[in-house]
């Protein structure tokens, strides 16, 4: 009895061990085995793998492309328009070994740290490059070939942690709020302007329409006048001839009408 108990307890021990030194690769991660602290083997390919139990033990790494939102930055370009810059990078891991060796952690831990020096990175090298040109470029089709100088000079320090950067995107490009508000002030300022002189030029042209009006008016009123006064003369002349002719055929019946 005691031998059977000895002998299941020595099987299920070598069952847990056997148990214990199997683990699996998912295509999605890196593993890494340690032993005592110590990396011993990288595993990369997805499947099974073993392990000595209990003194060896696997941490795991994402091997997905991951995107990292960089905190809002202020750039002043070289015509010192202030801009707000919105970006995001996309990053994988290359390297897992410098990748510990450098965050010194694993899991959700190790993307922060290096998440923390990625967003470093890339706001020096936003700054740098932003900074060479001026506001014109970055809002324009330019701001395309200005993402890329970024993610090249990205590159570099990136890979001194063990991470490719794949992309650089600036996501929205704005003035700051004080200056967005002077900004909108000024335009306010601007457009009132600008109504002001429209109602200036409408008064004047109306008083310009006024005055020729009136100057038509006494012209046509003057000419009236003046056709009137002709016309009158006219007929009194012709009312004149008639007496003076009926005057002259019977004088006594003009006498007589008078």
């Amino acid at each position: 009895m005691n031998r059977m108990v000895i002998l299941l307890a020595a099987v299920f021990l070598i069952f847990i061990g056997a148990m214990s030194s199997i683990y699996v690769v998912d295509e999605r991660e890196k593993v890494l085995v340690l032993q005592f602290g110590r990396v011993v083997a990288t595993k990369e390919d997805p499947g099974l793998s073993f392990k000595i139990p209990v003194i060896q033990n696997v941490v795991r790494y994402d091997d997905r492309i991951l995107s990292r939102d960089i905190d809002p930055l202020e750039v002043t370009p070289l015509d010192d328009r202030r801009l707000v810059v919105d970006a995001f990078a996309r990053y994988r891991i290359t390297d897992v070994n410098k990748f510990r060796e450098v965050t010194g952690a694993s899991g959700d831990t190790a993307i922060s740290i290096a998440g923390a020096r990625l967003d470093r990175i890339l706001s020096s090298q936003t700054r740098e490059i932003l900074g060479s040109v001026s506001s014109n470029n970055i809002l324009s089709q330019d701001r395309f070939a200005l993402m890329l100088r970024i993610r090249n000079g990205a590159i570099l320090e990136a890979e001194k942690m063990g991470i490719e950067v794949v992309d650089v995107r600036l996501k929205r490009t704005d003035l700051p709020r004080q200056n967005l508000e002077a900004t909108f002030a000024r335009m306010r300022a601007e457009r009132d302007r600008e109504a002001a002189d429209e109602i200036a030029r409408g008064n004047e042209a109306a008083q310009r329409v006024r005055a020729q009006a009136d100057r038509e008016q006494v012209v046509i009123v003057s000419e009236a006048k003046r056709e009137s006064e002709i016309i009158r003369g006219e007929a009194d002349a012709e009312r004149n001839a008639i007496f003076a002719t009926a005057f002259g055929e019977d004088p006594e019946f003009f006498e007589f009408y008078r």
